[in-house]
């Protein structure tokens, strides 16, 4: 037993040595499979360390500024409805849906899905404790919950009145979202969290904010159009189906949203933050 635990602090001595020697990596080519995962463990570490309020205000404006995502699509849903088919008009929206990301990441908000697989790096580099995680995701949860349903029932009150969309609309969009079986939203909330944490991986790779925009345009693109389950996007949608449609019960929200959550972090955690992870390990580690 003692020998297996001075092999693993040996190999973590070896990996954090690799991980700080590419902090003498910065230079005009693109970064190091090491000086990306460096920075996302240095990232999150500094979330971490992060008091209780400042986090959750950080998790509350981004769950505010994301909002504008939804906004858009419900005003391209209703302005569109009855010039296209329905299943056109929600591949339309895929081109507005990246627009609150581009905010929050850009903003550097605390977004739930974009930290999932951030801040399981330092748990995985056992600099940061398994409970410290849970404790911080469920801070960020609460704070981007909250922050998109006050902004959910604020548009349920200015989007009739400035002529955006209607209720209608705002139920379809609801509907088109939780009308689905416990196991399609948790397998499509996995696909969903798996391409979130790329995008914080491939975020951290590039070195300009342009390069940043392309980016989560791109991924976000496809999640809007593939209409996979974002949990945070997804509580706003459901929750105004929740507020204004008799079809939507607490159950349907709360189901929907519960298993979307679940579903981002096993998609961020399993399928990026472990899998980069272990691929730096064994290179280091190797014969």
């Amino acid at each position: 037993m003692a020998e297996k635990e001075e092999e693993k602090h040996k190999q973590k001595e070896k990996v954090d040595r690799e991980l700080k020697s590419s902090e003498n990596e910065e230079d005009g080519s693109s970064r190091t499979h090491g000086e990306i995962l460096r920075r996302q463990i240095n990232e999150a570490c500094k979330t971490y360390d992060r008091n209780t309020p400042s986090i959750l205000v950080s998790s509350f404006t981004a769950g505010l500024e994301i909002s504008f995502s939804f906004l858009l699509i419900a005003t391209v849903f209703n302005f569109f409805s009855g010039h296209f088919a329905e299943e056109t008009i929600f591949k339309l929206t895929a081109l507005v849906y990246p627009a609150g990301f581009i905010l929050v990441i850009l903003g550097q908000s605390i977004l739930y899905t974009e930290q999932t697989s951030l801040l399981t790096l330092p748990v995985f580099n056992k600099e940061r404790s398994l409970l410290s995680l849970f404790r911080v995701w469920g801070i960020v949860i609460l704070g981007n919950l909250a922050g998109g349903m006050l902004m959910s029932l604020s548009f349920i009150w200015i989007g009739p009145k400035l002529g955006l969309f209607e209720m209608a609309s705002l139920e379809k969009i609801a509907l088109h979202l939780t009308n689905h079986d416990a196991l399609t939203i948790l397998f499509s909330a996995i696909l969903a969290g798996w391409l979130m944490g790329l995008l914080s991986w491939l975020v951290t790779s590039s070195r300009e904010s342009i390069g940043e925009i392309v980016i989560i345009f791109l991924i976000t693109s496809i999640l809007g159009f593939t209409n996979l389950h974002h949990s945070i996007i997804g509580n706003i949608e459901a929750f105004t189906g929740f507020i204004i449609s008799e079809e939507i019960n607490f159950w349907k929200y709360f189901k929907t949203v519960g298993l979307a959550i679940i579903g981002n972090a096993i998609g961020a955690v399993v399928f990026v933050a472990l899998l980069k992870y272990r691929a730096f390990v064994f290179n280091v580690n190797r014969p």
